[in-house]
Parts: C-alpha cells; structure tokens; sequence
C-alpha cells in the first residue's frame, strides 16, 4: 500500500482535450481515473456527453461514469461519496488518482467541503415528502422561517426546499442558523491542479467539428431513446444537446439550426466553465494542451 496517493485534477471548458490528456497522464503515473462531468455520470448518455470511447474506458479504469441512470438523482453529496469510494479503492490496489472534467464545481466542493447535516430517520424523510406535495405552502414556510437562505432557492426547486425543510424539522433551526454552527470540512488535500488554457476561437472551431461529429454517430437516435425510456421530465433531459434535440423533433428547427444552437449553447457553457476555473481556485496552474503533459508529469515525477 502506498503511503500517500498523489492526485491531479485536469480542468477546462468543454472540447479542450481534458479525457485524453488524462488518460495519457494515468497510464503514465499509475492512476486511475475519477470523471466530474454532470452527463458523463449517467448510463446510457453516451453521445451528448461526448463520454470517452469503451476501449479508453477500459484503457484505465474510470470512475464517476456510467453511475446512474438518466432518472436517478444525482448530487454533490452524491459526487463525494463516490470520491470517497475511489480513494479508497486507490489506496487499497496501490494507485494515484487523476480528477477530470468540465464540472469544476464538484471539484470545488471537494476542496471546500460540505456541511454536516443533521441526523435524519425514515419517518421524518416521509413526513417531510409528504409535506413538499405541497410545494407553495413549504416554499412560503422556509421563506419565512430563513428568507435569506430562500432568496436564492425557485419555488420550483423542490430538492432544495426538501432539503431545507428536513434541515429545519430534524434540527430545529433555519438553514442558516444550521449551516453557521456547522461549517463545511475540506475532503480532499495536497491537490495539484492543471487547467487547459485555450483560445475561445480554437473552442468555438472544435465545438463545432465535435457538434457535426456527434450528429454523425447518432445524437437524435440517442435523445429519441432516452426520451422514450425515461421522458422529457428527469433533469438531465433538459441538458445542452438534448434539450435543442427535442426542439428539432418538435419541429421548431431544421437540422442545421439545431447543430447550430448547440455549436452556441456549448460555447456558452464554456465561456462559464473559464470563468469559473479562473476565479475559483487558488494556486492554479494554466498552460496550452501540447504543454500540460510535460508540465503534470515533471512536477509528478519530482
């Protein structure tokens, strides 16, 4: 057993080449893969996500994809306990770990920490389901009870009303309160990070090719499966490529408006994930693509 497992996280926006610099980087530092990417987690996703190939798959064990399906719920509790498992399974067969993906907020979440939530049993979980059928009145109970933790929650949002309302019935205290006397514990520590610095033309071109790439192998094939299988109403059917999808099935675009309103959206959502991993993390280390290898690997190796 090794004494202490190195990790990296390889972050970027979206097409950067983050999953195949990261494999070329397990191979060589004896690790396994851990992906936070909010489709990638869910089976059965496979061409909107732009999920690594089975063969890479295989190549070095990845975690954190092919987890849940499309109808299950997925969280950052969730994302953590499934960080704790790989961790676990990387000291015990003697690994490192590389993190990967586009969704620097779980890694995030990693380095900060989530608070402790106060103890729940299985009749106050049902007590307060049964109270959230009525979403307005729990809505307009937490908004008076906490308005400053509400004010930033939909009264569409029923996970977080959920979670609030059982924070207050299981503790007795606003959220607010709850969350003051219980500050959130780093999870993860000694972490180097690697961020791929790209130029929004060189992402808008790859975005694109990889858009028409996904139409090829067969993304409205995909989203007619999911939407038969699971309907429109899980949260991840209301992701980027599958939401302009439906559209196109619904008749609102033609085919080369679709692909274009994915090119857009995607590029949107990259433009965020660069903002985010810019202003977010601390002792950062930005390079292009071709550089990130030698960079990961000289510091690994000494």
């Amino acid at each position: 057993m090794i004494k202490e497992i190195k990790k990296v996280a390889i972050i970027g926006p979206t097409a950067s080449g983050k999953s195949d610099l990261a494999i070329a980087i397990a191979k060589k530092m004896n690790a396994y893969i851990l992906s936070i990417d909010s489709l990638s987690i869910y089976k059965e996703i496979d061409i909107v996500s732009a999920k690594p190939s089975n063969s890479e798959l295989h190549s070095v064990p990845h975690f954190g994809i092919n987890a849940l399906y499309p109808n299950e719920y997925f969280s950052v509790d969730i994302f953590i306990n499934i960080y704790k498992n790989v961790l676990a399974t990387c000291k015990q067969e003697n690994k490192n770990l590389v993190i990967v993906g586009g969704t620097s907020f779980y890694l995030k979440s990693l380095i900060q920490g989530l608070s402790e939530l106060p103890k729940i049993n299985q009749e106050l979980s049902l007590r307060v389901k049964h109270e959230i059928t009525d979403l307005d009145k729990a809505y307009a109970l937490l908004q008076k009870i906490d308005p400053h933790y509400m004010k930033n929650i939909s009264i569409s949002d029923s996970y977080r009303i959920e979670k609030a309302l059982l924070i207050y019935r299981a503790s007795a205290c606003a959220p607010s309160d709850w969350f003051t006397k219980n500050p959130p514990k780093s999870i993860i520590k000694k972490l180097s990070i690697y961020n791929i610095d790209v130029s929004r033309e060189v992402l808008r071109e790859r975005i694109a090719k990889r858009t028409h790439k996904m139409f090829d192998l067969g993304l409205v094939d995909e989203v007619c499966m999911l939407e038969r299988k699971y309907t429109r109403l899980p949260h991840a059917m209301k992701s980027i490529g599958i939401v302009e999808v439906l559209d196109y099935l619904d008749g609102k675009y033609t085919k080369e408006e679709m692909l274009e309103r994915i090119s857009i959206h995607t590029g949107q959502l990259a433009k965020r994930q660069q903002t985010f991993n810019k202003t977010q993390f601390e002792n950062i280390t930005s390079a292009p693509l071709d550089d990130l290898e030698e960079i990961i690997l000289g510091q690994y190796n000494n």
